[in-house]
């Protein structure tokens, strides 16, 4: 399924506007009926990310949930984000990319070890940025699960097998996420340089709230 949705939304109206850092975490409140854009600034960024209920932070996005509802391996414009409650935590509504993974999962000390060679251990990854950032609310690695890569580009190989190839995404591509319930967004934008998940070259992105 891809589904390229442009927005006319103008950002100067957006109620928050922030640049989250090369390899930096970043989360966010977001209240029902308000729109989340994410906005890959240099091209080829992948940008991992995760959504909690913000009533009861139990009830989180589910990748199984979430491709089953749709019957597709991708997440694009009309994707319903599920949770493991089988509820609808928020619904893609802009993409101007065409698909995201929410196959891969997130990298990690421990996958880099495994992918990349031992000198790779102690290099940042985005399963510690999420612990850092979900710490904030009471949560800690029990609470991490499978998540979002928007941007990222994850082919299906004709063996069944997951591929981690370079980006398609341009400078600019964004997606647009509307909330359906208060969700708690937390996001790590991938440090990832050994494999062409960010063209080896993590790079910012912009993250913007309207009251939609």
């Amino acid at each position: 399924m891809s589904n390229i949705t442009l927005s006319s939304r103008d950002p100067a109206r957006a109620r928050y506007d922030h640049t989250i850092a090369p390899t930096r975490p970043w989360s966010q409140l977001i209240h029902r009926g308000e729109v989340l854009r994410i906005v890959d600034l240099e091209g080829q960024q992948a940008v991992d990310t995760l959504f909690y209920s913000a009533a009861d932070h139990s009830e989180r996005y589910s990748a199984q949930n979430t491709l089953r509802a749709q019957n597709a391996a991708y997440v694009t414009t009309g994707t319903r984000i599920m949770s493991n409650e089988d509820r609808v935590l928020a619904t893609v509504i802009a993409d101007s990319c065409g698909a995201h993974d929410t196959s891969a999962g997130a990298c990690s000390c421990e996958a880099n070890t495994v992918r990349f060679g031992h000198h790779t251990r102690y290099m940042h990854a985005c399963r510690e940025n999420f612990l850092v950032e979900v710490a904030k609310y009471g949560m800690d690695k029990r609470d991490i699960v499978g998540n979002i890569n928007f941007f990222m580009n994850v082919p299906v190989e004709s063996d069944g097998r997951l591929a981690i190839v370079d980006g398609v995404s341009a400078p600019g591509d964004y997606v647009e996420i509307r909330a359906d319930m208060d969700v708690l967004c937390v996001i790590s934008n991938c440090p990832q340089i050994n494999n062409p998940c960010n063209g080896f070259n993590p790079t910012p992105v912009r993250v913007l709230i309207w009251e939609d």
